[in-house]
C-alpha cells in the first residue's frame, strides 16, 4: 500500500524545518548547570517555571510510570499547548526534534522536544507508540460516570492542584502530552493504552522556546499494567511511581543566534473589519463643512 503523505508539510525555512544539527548540540551533558530538580511524587502533581533557552528532563526515577503534562506561556496563560494541533503538525506520537504547539491565536512553537530514551521504541506488533497525543488526563468526571464513585486524584485533579498556586484554575487545565505512556488505535478505531515501556532512568528532554509554566501529574493508573475500568480492574497503586524534573541553563555560545519564536504573524481580522472612513469626507458629508 502506498505511503499517504502527511497533510501538513514543512518547506525550506518555515517553522516547521527544524534545525536537528542546533538542537543537538543541546543535550550535551557538559554545556549545561542543573539549576532546579523536584520529583513528582505518584498520584500527585507538580508545576514549575522553565525559563525560555533552558532544558527540562523528566525522567522515570524507580521505574515505568506515565505523566500527564501541560505548558502554558509563564507571563500569559491564556497561550497554552494545544495538544490536537501539535498531532497535526507533528504526530500523534511525539519525539526527537518534534515540536510542541501553542493555541490561537498565538500558534508557535512552546518547546522543541531534543532527546529522548525511548526514540526507538517505533511501532509495537500491536501497533502501541509512546508519548502519546491521541488521549487527554484522565479525570473524575468520567471516573464517576464508569463506576459511580469519586476519586479526587486522578490527573486533572492533581493538575487542578498544581497550578493553584500559581494563580490557575480547573478552567486553565488543558489537553495533555501523555509523557512515557503507549497507546494506540485497535481495528475499531478505538483508543487502547498498554503497558508503559519505560524502565527506570528513562527519560524525555524538552528545550523551552518561550518561558514556560509546566505542570506534571503522575497518573493514579501508574504504568498502566493493570485495567482501571471494566471487569478486569483493580487498584494499580503498586504499579505507580515518581517521576524526576530537572531544569538546566545551557552555555551561552550554544545558544548563539537562536531567539524565542515570534507568535504567528497573522493580521487578517476574520474578515470583520469594515472599509477604511476617511474622516474628513464622512464630516463634510454630515455637517456640510
Amino acid at each position: 500500500m502506498a505511503k499517504v503523505p502527511a497533510a501538513y508539510q514543512a518547506t525550506q525555512g518555515s517553522v516547521l524545518d527544524v534545525d536537528r544539527d542546533f538542537y543537538s548540540r543541546l543535550t550535551d551533558p557538559a554545556a549545561r548547570t542543573r539549576i532546579e530538580q523536584l520529583t513528582v511524587p505518584i498520584r500527585d502533581g507538580r508545576a514549575w517555571r522553565v525559563p525560555a533557552g533552558h532544558v527540562l528532563r523528566l525522567s522515570t526515577l524507580e521505574g515505568p510510570q506515565v505523566g500527564d503534562f501541560n505548558l502554558w506561556h509563564l507571563h500569559n496563560p491564556r497561550e497554552r499547548f494545544w495538544a490536537s494541533r501539535t498531532r497535526q503538525l507533528q504526530r500523534a506520537h511525539v519525539s526527537t526534534f518534534d515540536r510542541l504547539w501553542s493555541t490561537l491565536p498565538y500558534l508557535r512553537p512552546m518547546a522543541t522536544l531534543i532527546d529522548d530514551t525511548l526514540a526507538d521504541y517505533g511501532v509495537d506488533h500491536e501497533g502501541g507508540r509512546v508519548h502519546d497525543l491521541l488521549g487527554t488526563r484522565c479525570d473524575p468526571y468520567v471516573n464517576r460516570l464508569l463506576t459511580g464513585e469519586d476519586f479526587d486524584h486522578h490527573c486533572h485533579s492533581n493538575l487542578v492542584r498544581a497550578v493553584a498556586p500559581f494563580g490557575l484554575t480547573e478552567f486553565d487545565v488543558h489537553d495533555v502530552l501523555n509523557i512515557f505512556q503507549c497507546t494506540g488505535l485497535n481495528d475499531d478505531d478505538q483508543y487502547f493504552m498498554k503497558a508503559c515501556p519505560a524502565q527506570e532512568g528513562d527519560y524525555l528532554e524538552l528545550f523551552a522556546e518561550i518561558d514556560l509554566l509546566c505542570a506534571l501529574s503522575c497518573c493514579p493508573g501508574g504504568d498502566l499494567s493493570v485495567d482501571l475500568w471494566g471487569p478486569n480492574a483493580r487498584d494499580p497503586l503498586a504499579t505507580c511511581h515518581p517521576i524526576g524534573v530537572e531544569v538546566f541553563a545551557l552555555d551561552d555560545a550554544l545558544l548563539q543566534g537562536w531567539r524565542p519564536p515570534e507568535i504567528a504573524p497573522y493580521q487578517g481580522g476574520h474578515g470583520m473589519r469594515g472599509p477604511a472612513i476617511d474622516w474628513t469626507v464622512e464630516k463634510a458629508r454630515r455637517f456640510g463643512s
